[in-house]
């Protein structure tokens, strides 16, 4: 099963960034280009442990629709979101916190299987690896930009 392991440091409190990688707001920001907007369960504000939402994006060439769930968090250490239905086999996204002295380390984990067996192995490994850590970088990079900003005002009311 591939996996992708992303690591970036971010110089704002640990508390901050978790809830950022929570908010709803924030990750429609940082996937503008997918014009990705929330259609079902929590749309609104921050994701929490036994919620899910469904995402509604356009990507490769296709509007697709992910509906995933919180299944574990420990703020503001850690929270996993697992996709519950769409176009992948599977997919789980670790997401770990840990506070430094000059910010917040967030590690990304992320574990995926496309379906149709050996010919989704193919394109996992020529294509959707890439594409996914791409997805990812992004978010990480704007989720960095905002958070080390007075940007972060804009999506928590805290």
């Amino acid at each position: 099963m591939p996996t992708i392991h992303l690591t970036t440091f971010i110089a704002a409190p640990v508390s901050r960034v978790f809830d950022l990688a929570r908010s709803i707001e924030l990750h429609k920001h940082s996937m503008t280009k997918h014009n990705e907007e929330a259609v079902a369960g929590t749309r609104y504000g921050l994701i929490e442990k036994d919620e899910s939402v469904t995402w509604k994006a356009k990507h490769l060439f296709k509007t697709r629709f992910l509906r995933s769930e919180i299944t574990d968090m420990k703020k503001p250490d850690m929270f996993i979101d697992e996709m519950v239905k769409g176009d992948f086999k599977t997919m789980k996204h670790v997401h770990h916190f840990k506070p430094c002295e000059n910010g917040t380390i967030m590690i990304d984990l992320v574990e995926f299987e496309a379906p149709y067996g050996s010919m989704g192995k193919f394109f996992n490994k020529i294509y959707l690896t890439s594409y996914l850590k791409k997805l990812i970088e992004q978010r990480n990079k704007t989720l960095k930009e905002v958070a080390e900003s007075e940007k972060w005002r804009k999506f928590l009311s805290y």
